[in-house]
């Protein structure tokens, strides 16, 4: 029966498929290793906060007297200001500096620390998409995932996540592709200049999280009825591996729109080193009950950052051969899922078990918008564990009756 549901769209993948190993950024480079982020208070009344805002300053607060502060602090550090970026949501002024050749970079930074204008400063950080590097398996493999295992169509027969803002912090997603086409409310850039340039990965966790279902084509994404915001933060590097890569300043200025415009869930298909700028904004995410899910890579110390943050849902695939607390396991190997080009794709990685987590977590807040969803997620642990999605919807939904094959004690625990 499976065999003959799936074959119309096998057939028309086959010649399709192409391996799906990491996010993707036409044309884009890497941060220099030189960049540090410099931190000043921002001063009372300096922005107004509008819902067009896209990093400019208030106007009855010019920019310039906040820019000659910058200057101030470079030209006394011997240091090149090279960007800068308001955010009012924490109270700082960003300005990103070279650090010439020649000069240390960590010496500068505990320097530049003592500066009586900076409120504190930190090394750019780098941060990569946690998709793995296997190649497409035999295409008899590519059924969705969570099809199986979450029993999808009986999770939409309770919430299609409709109502629900999920921004998708990552690289650029084609908006235009048949399965995303409608899905996508705001598609927009924080890596350089110009328009949003179309990407795999960010593409790819879109359509975990949102694809459209019914449409007779293509897969069904986890909440189809959740509305997108696409904030492309990430880039495709150059080279054989074409790794996605992102970087301290990028995720801040998308993660502050992000909470700014209301999005109910965030998704950052993402891990790298700890960053204060970006903890402080996580803090405000979680204050406002905005859930975060971040994927998990368990090479980096508890798991990576964000991941690591108190109050993050931090993801991994079923690979993860030994669960620590606090980390929920997904489905995450042998995800199909769209791709640029009006086409679909195999994946494999944490970030697409974050994907399937973020879009849980929205069929969850449609159901009860004031829950705090995170808690309300059932696993193997009280602490984690691998996600019974059906039983985590029953909690969300209170008394209800859901056709999944949900344990009693789950069933029984979903109603107290």
């Amino acid at each position: 029966m499976i065999g003959r549901l799936i074959r119309p769209v096998l057939l028309a993948l086959v010649a399709l498929l192409t391996p799906l190993s990491g996010l993707a950024l036409a044309g884009a480079q890497s941060a220099p290793p030189r960049q540090i982020l410099v931190l000043t208070r921002l001063a009372p009344q300096h922005f107004e906060l509008r819902s067009t805002y896209g990093g400019g300053y208030g106007a009855d607060q010019p920019r310039t007297p906040r820019r000659r502060i910058a200057e101030r602090i470079a030209r006394r550090n011997g240091l090149v200001l090279a960007d800068t970026w308001p955010l009012p949501l924490v109270g700082l002024d960003c300005f990103v500096m070279t650090v010439p050749e020649g000069k240390s970079v960590e010496e500068t930074l505990r320097r530049i620390s003592r500066d009586h204008d900076v409120a504190f400063a930190e090394a750019m950080q780098t941060y990569q998409a946690k998709a793995g590097d296997g190649a497409p398996n035999d295409p008899l493999y590519l059924a969705q995932p969570a099809a199986r295992l979450w029993h999808l169509a009986a999770l939409h027969r309770i919430s299609t996540g409709r109502g629900v803002k999920v921004a998708v912090i990552d690289s650029g997603i084609d908006a235009a592709h048949p399965d995303l086409n409608g899905q996508v409310a705001a598609n927009l850039n924080f890596v350089g200049e110009g328009p949003v340039v179309v990407e795999r990965h960010g593409t790819g966790v879109a359509g975990v999280i949102a694809a459209k279902a019914g449409n007779g084509i293509g897969i069904a994404g986890i909440a189809p009825d959740a509305r997108l915001l696409g904030l492309r933060a990430c880039w495709e590097e150059n080279g054989a591996r074409r790794d996605t890569v992102c970087d301290t300043l990028s995720l801040a200025k998308a993660l502050h729109f992000a909470i700014e415009h209301g999005a109910q869930v965030v998704n950052l298909s993402l891990a790298g080193p700890r960053a204060e700028l970006l903890d402080r904004l996580l803090d405000v995410a979680i204050a406002r009950r905005i859930e975060v899910v971040a994927a998990v890579d368990p090479a980096l110390p508890g798991g990576g950052f964000p991941a690591s943050h108190h109050g993050v849902v931090a993801v991994a695939d079923e690979t993860l051969a030994r669960p620590f607390a606090g980390i929920y396991i997904a489905p995450g190997q042998g995800v199909i899922t769209t791709q640029p080009g009006g086409r679909w794709g195999l994946v494999d990685g944490s970030s697409f078990a974050a994907a399937h987590v973020s879009g849980l977590l929205a069929l969850a807040q449609s159901r009860r918008p004031a829950a705090d969803d995170h808690a309300l997620l059932v696993a193997a642990r009280r602490d984690g564990g691998s996600i019974d999605a059906c039983a985590t919807l029953l909690r969300a939904s209170g008394p209800c009756t859901c056709a999944c094959p949900v344990t009693a004690e789950a069933s029984l625990s979903a109603r107290r």
